[in-house]
């Protein structure tokens, strides 16, 4: 089983013992809502398009509404199986979706106080070292200071580089993917000059 098939049944059942109408890190979307952003993702290729291209964004959001409208546990079947058959994301599934349902599961488990982390396998930390390494020069591309990334046993990624200040990002490499993908309820410790700090806490990471 891959790491995407595995958060996907893990997520499931958080958001079985959430209920629908539950938090989430995505905004004002309940659990309900991110279910059915995840169905459109993999089953509407109609509306899907519409989660990256704004002109399409209000075709998006009604077939969305309609998608949540459905029975709680129908919508979290269609969660469960994943990509249909006949979808072109079905053979990548343990690609495209590595870091949708890790984050997205997460997104379920730290969306009301008092959540903790989980204890990752370091094959998957190894995994997501590897992902946020590579991806998060995207995430940080705005950013006035060059930023690094920096894991607890020693390993480090420039990720953005400026002239002047510096900012280091340290923490497990599953807690700055999500920081790298805009999550903000992460353990992740910051350090360089205050204002540098700031300005790249307060960055718009989303990707």
């Amino acid at each position: 089983m891959s790491i995407a098939q595995r958060e996907r049944q893990q997520l499931v059942e958080t958001m079985t013992a959430a209920g629908p109408g539950a938090p989430t890190l995505c905004g004002t979307w309940t659990v309900r809502d991110l279910a059915a952003h995840l169905v459109v993702r993999e089953r509407r290729f109609d509306a899907s398009p519409g989660i990256m291209l704004k002109p399409l964004a209000g075709y998006l959001e009604g077939v969305q509404a309609k998608v949540a409208s459905q029975p709680f546990p129908e919508l979290l079947e269609q969660v469960r199986t994943g990509p249909p058959w006949w979808s072109p994301l079905r053979p990548v599934d343990a690609l495209v979706n590595l870091t949708e349902m890790f984050i997205h599961h997460e997104d379920v488990r730290r969306g009301a106080p008092g959540w903790a982390p989980r204890e990752l396998s370091q094959a998957d930390e190894d995994k997501y070292w590897s992902l946020v390494s590579r991806m998060a020069r995207r995430s940080y591309r705005k950013s006035p200071v060059t930023v690094v990334l920096a894991t607890p046993d020693g390993k480090r990624a420039v990720v953005r580089s400026r002239p002047g200040g510096e900012v280091t990002l340290k923490g497990k490499p599953s807690e700055l993917l999500l920081h790298s993908f805009g999550r903000d309820e992460v353990l992740v410790e910051s350090t360089g000059e205050p204002e540098d700090v700031r300005r790249v806490l307060g960055l718009d990471r989303s990707v």
